[in-house]
């Protein structure tokens, strides 16, 4: 059980720049990369070359990974030549850490030199085009924990990250999601790839027909339990942002329906289009440097 002093010191400067001190005398390897693994996308952490694995239960001030589907597990490598932190597994809301804890490893990662942040996740089709197997580029977010409060970035703002009040309308980077459309089209994907707008809720249960209702016609095209945290403190850091859903499984929108959202569905989803997801977050990935606003 977290005390008072626990809860004020998660993600705070002195306990991220502990861990990022502590992950920096066991590596040798400076990320410029990190990436998110969503549930049953743990796959893209085994691309890396000349892995250095790290339990987050031995990393000092990290929660652990509780969903079957996240491996819990922090790898550091190389894809395509480029120095990455693969992070296989996050942390949820539902889990019941503070969302500052959940969110904690975005500011390690900064404190150790990433520049970027490549996110995936899992995702619920609200759009009715959408189809299960479809991959979307994330181009904006509506944050509901965030109506009532619920911010990472809630408390004293620490301007060794960031400023008080972050701008989020560029939150996912214009370049870089023009650079997934590109690289789709090369590889052949462009048939099952769409771009929209994700909302994230707290979970752990899925949602109802009338929630689902209600999020499509806010302008919601699909609907999970991640991400958005993980990108609003990374943004908040000064690092670009890109993040996919994999459309896992398509809400349930109609009451004459005998369709039901499950987590086996999600994950055996994200088995069938792993491949394609990583071959096309590598190829970004080698690009990163050829892209006029990045450089390593």
């Amino acid at each position: 059980m977290l005390s008072m002093s626990d809860f004020a010191s998660c993600g705070s400067y002195e306990e991220c720049s502990a861990t990022a001190d502590w992950l920096r005398a066991h590596t040798q390897v400076r990320p410029k990369v990190g990436i998110v693994c969503g549930s049953g996308l743990g796959g893209l952490a085994e691309m890396l070359k000349d892995p250095q694995v790290f339990k987050y239960s031995d990393i000092p001030n990290f929660p652990s990974s509780t969903v079957h589907g996240h491996a819990g597990q922090l790898v550091f490598g190389t894809l395509k030549g480029k120095p990455c932190v693969c992070m296989q597994g996050r942390f949820h809301l539902y889990e019941g850490y503070p969302i500052q804890k959940i969110t904690l490893p975005m500011r390690v990662f900064k404190l150790m030199g990433v520049e970027t942040m490549i996110m995936t996740n899992a995702a619920g089709g609200l759009n009715q085009d959408y189809k299960v197997g479809d991959v979307m580029i994330i181009k904006d977010h509506i944050n509901m924990p965030g109506f009532a409060g619920i911010s990472p970035l809630a408390g004293p703002n620490d301007d060794r990250f960031g400023v008080r009040f972050p701008c989020m309308s560029d939150a996912y980077d214009r370049e870089l999601r023009q650079l997934a459309h590109d690289v789709a089209a090369e590889l052949g994907y462009s048939d099952f790839l769409q771009e929209g707008v994700y909302c994230v809720l707290g979970g752990p249960s899925f949602e109802t027909i009338a929630e689902c209702r209600m999020l499509h016609s806010l302008g919601a095209d699909a609907v999970g339990m991640s991400t958005v945290h993980e990108v609003i403190v990374a943004r908040h850091a000064g690092m670009r942002c890109f993040a996919l859903s994999l459309i896992s499984n398509r809400a349930v929108m109609d009451y004459d329906s005998q369709e039901k959202a499950n987590h086996e569905e999600v994950l055996e989803t994200g088995r069938l289009r792993a491949q394609q997801l990583e071959k096309m977050v590598s190829t970004i990935v080698a690009r990163l440097d050829n892209d006029n606003n990045n450089s390593f």
